[in-house]
């Protein structure tokens, strides 16, 4: 137990290089090594919030090299409280031996790792000369998902939409230093017209995005929205858009940005261009014009955290 290493939020936060961690998932997403079961996805009863909270399990194995599983619970009530919605550990193993070499605060290791697999879909999805963006939401995920994809194009202008302009202000605020500007913004109409790219990370079970605001050639991440039966973008904007996700696996079944169109006929499972394994490995294209919408659903998948918890951990033990 002596050799296990706990590695912090305060290290991920400290030592995370949006570039080098977007590189090593465009490789691991290029590769077949990774093997990754079925993330378990159980919704329990929470009643003293009358609200469902949420329990993941996420396994992953790079066989003969090193494994892990996240565990993770969504309690989204949780903002009165002042804790985070989003809580979990991460554990990761020797995939030979069996042992366990760290445990990783799962926090910061999600976001970085969601961040980066928004701004390495992006890298194929977005307009090259991408440089204005909105982000709505301003949990943990929005400061992130706003370096990583200005590290992937040239972003100059950041927007920040969220419940109100203080939470939004204070965005901006941790951003003030970063080589662009950042505004808060009152209502997603001042900006949403003219953007390159929108990034959504909410926790809202009803639509955001509406796609009769979508203009040619503007790229649409969805990060939030984790249930079957919550969406951050309406049916138009699924019909205006060239449709991508981050895996099949999950992104056909979890998220109601994708489930919901499918069943009610608005998407087609052979609609959807590609997933992340197809871009990254270059056997589907992304974007091919620039007047194109394109429409990206993350849920996330287990590759991302083993592949993250990696990088972290040899950045750890090069320290020691």
């Amino acid at each position: 137990m002596m050799d296990i290493q706990l590695i912090s939020d305060a290290f991920i936060e400290k030592e995370c290089n949006f570039n080098e961690l977007i590189e090593k998932l465009r490789v691991a997403f290029a590769s077949s090594a990774l093997e990754v079961p079925m993330r378990h996805h159980h919704d329990f009863s929470n009643p003293l919030e009358n609200n469902d909270s949420t329990l993941l399990l996420m396994p992953a194995f790079n066989i003969g090299v090193d494994a892990g599983v996240k565990i993770v619970t969504v309690s989204p009530n949780n903002g009165k409280y002042n804790l985070p919605a989003i809580q979990g550990t991460y554990i990761y193993l020797d995939a030979h031996k069996g042992n366990i070499k760290a445990i990783l605060e799962a926090k910061s290791l999600t976001t970085k790792r969601t961040a980066a697999t928004s701004a390495l879909a992006s890298s194929y999805l977005s307009k090259k000369d991408a440089s204005s963006l909105l982000m709505i939401g301003t949990g943990a995920l929005s400061v992130n998902l706003i370096q990583a994809h200005a590290s992937v194009r040239p972003i100059k202008n950041v927007y920040v939409l969220g419940r109100t302009l203080e939470k939004a202000q204070a965005i901006c605020d941790m951003l003030k230093n970063e080589q662009y500007t950042c505004s808060a913004i009152i209502a997603i109409e001042q900006r949403i017209t003219e953007v390159d790219i929108i990034s959504c990370a909410t926790l809202s079970p009803d639509p955001i995005v509406l796609g009769n605001w979508l203009q040619p050639g503007q790229h649409l991440d969805l990060v939030g929205a984790y249930k079957k039966n919550t969406r951050e973008a309406d049916d138009e904007a699924v019909i205006k858009s060239s449709v991508f996700i981050d895996t099949y696996q999950g992104g056909l079944k979890e998220s109601g940005d994708i489930v919901i169109p499918l069943q009610n006929g608005v998407l087609k499972t052979e609609d959807i261009k590609a997933d992340l394994f197809e871009l990254c490995s270059n056997s589907k294209k992304g974007r091919t014009t620039n007047e194109e919408i394109t429409f990206f659903k993350s849920v996330g998948h287990a590759s991302e955290d083993l592949v993250a918890a990696s990088y972290f951990y040899e950045k750890y033990t090069s320290q020691k």
